[in-house]
C-alpha cells in the first residue's frame, strides 16, 4: 500500500513539473497593430520672417495600438517624422528626420520649418517647394515592429535668412595646412590654394591633399586671425560637417591622399569634401 501511495505522489509531482514546463514555453507574440494615420493642420504653409515664432504646421497621428497575445504592449512607442522633397520617396540622404517620444503630435514654428527647408533640404528661398511628410512608429529603442503612416503632400515657400556663418568680409577664402602642398606656411601659394567664389555664401576649390593631415580656411592670405575651423578635430568627419568662425581646432583631412573638391557653404554653416 505504501508503495502504491509513493507511486501516486511521484506521478502527481511529474504531472505538475510537466505542466509547469509547458506554461514556461508560452511565448508573447505581436498580435495586432495599425499603421498611424497622419493628419496636418494645413497643406499650404505660409512662411515669413515676421511670423518666425508662430506655428507653421502641426502634425497629429493615431496610436498604432500595438497588442501582444498577453495584452497591450508595455514598451514605449517612439516615432520619427520624415520630411522630404516630393518624388524622392524618402530616399534623400538630406531628408529632415525629427524624433518624437510617445507623443501623438508635434508642432513646428515657422523659423524651425524654414530652417529645415533651407539648411537641410537645401531648397532655394522664394521658390515654392512640393514636400512629402510621413511618420514611422516603432517599439522600444531598437526600432522593432516599425509601421509607416500615410504620406501627406505639403507646399511651402522658404524665405531667405542670414547665413549660419558670416561669409568672409574680404570676399576671399584660402586653404592652409599640412594637408596642402604649401604646408602651414602663410601666406599660401595662389591660385593653387585660393577658393573660387561661386556665390555670396558658397566657395569651392579642387586641390590635391596629403593623406592623414589637417587644414584650415583663411579669409585673408597671410593673416591667421578670424580663421574658419571646427569645434574639435577628433569629432569631425573627414568628409566635412559644421564649421565656425574662429573655432578652435583644425579640420581633419582625408586618410588617403589625392584630388578632392572642398565646398564651403556659409548659408548652411557646413562644408563637404568629395574625392574626385
Amino acid at each position: 500500500m505504501k508503495n502504491i501511495l509513493k507511486l501516486m505522489l511521484l506521478s502527481s509531482f511529474f504531472m505538475v513539473v510537466i505542466s509547469s514546463c509547458k506554461k514556461d514555453q508560452v511565448k508573447d507574440y505581436l498580435e495586432t497593430r495599425y499603421p498611424p494615420t497622419l493628419t496636418a493642420s494645413t497643406s499650404d504653409l505660409s512662411l515669413s520672417f515676421a511670423d518666425a515664432a508662430k506655428e507653421a504646421l502641426k502634425l497629429t497621428w493615431t496610436n498604432p495600438n500595438y497588442q501582444f497575445t498577453t495584452g497591450a504592449s508595455s514598451q514605449d512607442v517612439s516615432y520619427k517624422v520624415e520630411i522630404d522633397i516630393a518624388g524622392n520617396n524618402f530616399t534623400n540622404p538630406q531628408k529632415q528626420t525629427v524624433s518624437v517620444s510617445k507623443d501623438l503630435s508635434i508642432s513646428f514654428p515657422v523659423a524651425t520649418f524654414n530652417d529645415y527647408l533651407l539648411n537641410q533640404l537645401v531648397l532655394p528661398p522664394g521658390v515654392e517647394a512640393n514636400l512629402e511628410i510621413r511618420v514611422i512608429s516603432s517599439l522600444g529603442t531598437n526600432g522593432a515592429a516599425s509601421l509607416i503612416s500615410n504620406v501627406l503632400a505639403i507646399t511651402a515657400t522658404p524665405y531667405a535668412i542670414p547665413p549660419k556663418v558670416n561669409p568672409p568680409a574680404t570676399g576671399d577664402l584660402f586653404l592652409v595646412g599640412d594637408a596642402t602642398s604649401g604646408g602651414w606656411n602663410n601666406p599660401v601659394p595662389v591660385p593653387e590654394q585660393q577658393f573660387t567664389k561661386i556665390s555670396e555664401t558658397l566657395y569651392e576649390i579642387t586641390v590635391n591633399l596629403v593623406g592623414g593631415k589637417q587644414y584650415l580656411f583663411l579669409p585673408k592670405n597671410g593673416d591667421w586671425s578670424h580663421k574658419f575651423a571646427c569645434k574639435k578635430t577628433a569629432d569631425q568627419s573627414a568628409d566635412g560637417g559644421d564649421f565656425g568662425y574662429d573655432s578652435s581646432d583644425n579640420f581633419p583631412g582625408p586618410a588617403a591622399g589625392g584630388n578632392y573638391k572642398i565646398s564651403v557653404d556659409f548659408q548652411r554653416g557646413k562644408y563637404t569634401v568629395t574625392k574626385l
